[in-house]
């Protein structure tokens, strides 16, 4: 296919060749893999100042986006790539294949850098879904932040950089400039932008900004951060968001309520109880979807008010390829047992889906939120469960709301009235607000060169 780029394309492809290290915060749907990978033809076949690159990915993007968009565009010809997924043979050989750039999920980067007994002698690293390292203490951003000085360029994906706050940014500004803009511990960071929040005592359970700390941050990383909304540069469908609240009856609900106060129940004659408030808020949030795990994992029904509802609005889809989100297996495992659907997991399904052969799927958010194409399949999405991540509740609605959509987007959420999953609602609102700044902040301007 002839990619015929538009103007924020070219641009953000200019900034990434003209900053060896480079935020590049694009919001879902504005093709942030091809605008890399013009980068990537640019260093490795023009001008030659790269030689070999690695790609990480969350696993599906990486056996299957990447690839498939390399294969894509015609200018991309003579582009090499060897994707490292699968069993650890199966790693090492395509590791040891001679190409430009190396594909691997971000589960094996631990493995890459200690295990595998391979040379790191990558001279570029693009890091797609960079939030996926917002977490100092995990192996994934330890194992690389060992190998990143000797790493001459660096390029940092992502459209949710700040999901649950500005705490997260750290990590991910650490591995791009080694602590240059932000410091280079956590600790330091902490101390220099926020304040304790909520805490018990001597022990503080989050933070919170300290006053202009959001506007300091926001600059010190302006020089290497560029970012996009796509309102700002598509003419994307319309996306209409729709709330389908469902009720319980006077039993259901007095489970739901005596389980929140006492944080113990008894259904159907099985003491269900959680040990502290997280245990609790998940088993509310069960609860409200219609069924609950005990301790030794068995699930209990409580009601079908969700199932329902969703039955009436795939009725009124009228025919039209539905995508249903769940969050909890007892729940797919409820749809699949009432309705004909298909679950979203490999690339057939992917491919199936598009093609228009499945008029219903599930998926799930922390499976197949990040980088899959499936807009050609369908137009609606209904959230069954709902998510307290801001990350993969955007990036599951953009599989379908993004760039070559070509009809109106529905998202329906069923929401359990009086229960949790208002809570949820609320949370995923406020937390939009703050990404909202920071991607505001560092707004990519066409107008100036770069």
């Amino acid at each position: 296919m002839r990619y015929e780029p538009h103007e924020y394309q070219t641009y953000a492809t200019r900034f990434i060749l003209s900053h060896p290290i480079a935020a590049v915060l694009l919001e879902m749907g504005l093709g942030k893999s091809v605008i890399t990978l013009t980068a990537l033809y640019d260093l490795c076949l023009d001008s030659f100042l790269i030689r070999k690159v690695l790609v990480i990915a969350p696993l599906r993007v990486a056996r299957d986006t990447w690839p498939s968009e390399i294969r894509k565009w015609d200018h991309l010809d003579g582009l090499t790539y060897s994707v490292a997924v699968g069993t650890e043979a199966e790693r090492k050989a395509a590791l040891m294949q001679k190409a430009s750039v190396y594909i691997i999920n971000r589960e094996n980067v631990d493995w890459l850098v200690n295990k595998s007994g391979l040379p790191f002698d990558f001279d570029m690293i693009v890091i797609d879904e960079l939030s996926s390292f917002k977490s100092w203490q995990a192996k994934r951003f330890k194992s690389l932040l060992k190998v990143r000085p000797h790493v001459k360029r660096v390029v940092g994906l992502t459209g949710t950089p700040s999901s649950n706050g500005l705490m997260d940014l750290w990590a991910q500004f650490r591995l791009l400039d080694l602590g240059k803009r932000l410091g280079r511990y956590i600790t330091h960071y902490r101390n220099a932008y926020f304040a304790p929040d909520k805490r018990n005592g001597e022990v503080v359970f989050s933070y919170k900004p300290i006053p202009g700390a959001e506007e300091r941050i926001y600059a010190q990383i302006s020089d290497i951060t560029i970012s996009m909304k796509s309102c700002d540069y598509l003419k994307l469908p319309e996306c209409v968001i729709n709330a389908v609240p469902v009720y319980m009856n006077e039993q259901e609900q007095a489970v739901y309520d005596t389980f929140k106060e006492d944080m113990t129940a008894k259904i159907r004659g099985k003491e269900i109880d959680a040990a502290n408030a997280a245990v609790l808020a998940g088993k509310l949030l069960q609860m409200a979807n219609g069924a609950v795990y005990d301790e030794d994992k068995n699930s209990h029904y409580i009601h079908d008010r969700k199932l329902d509802a969703l039955e009436d609005l795939i009725e009124g889809a009228n025919g039209k390829p539905v995508l249903i989100a769940y969050w909890y297996q007892h729940d797919a495992e409820r749809i699949k047992a009432r309705f004909p659907v298909r679950e979203i997991k490999t690339s057939k399904d992917i491919d199936d889906w598009n093609a228009g052969r499945i008029s219903a799927a599930v998926i799930h958010p922390a499976s197949a939120g990040h980088g899959l194409n499936l807009q050609s399949g369908g137009s609606t999405l209904i959230w069954f469960g709902l998510t307290w991540s801001l990350e993969l509740y955007q990036q599951t609605n953009a599989r379908l709301h993004r760039q070559g959509q070509k009809d109106t987007v529905i998202i329906h959420h069923i929401i359990t009235a009086g229960t949790i999953d208002e809570d949820v609602m609320k949370a995923l609102r406020k937390k939009e607000r703050t990404q909202n700044a920071l991607i505001d902040a560092v707004k990519a301007n066409l107008g100036d060169s770069v």
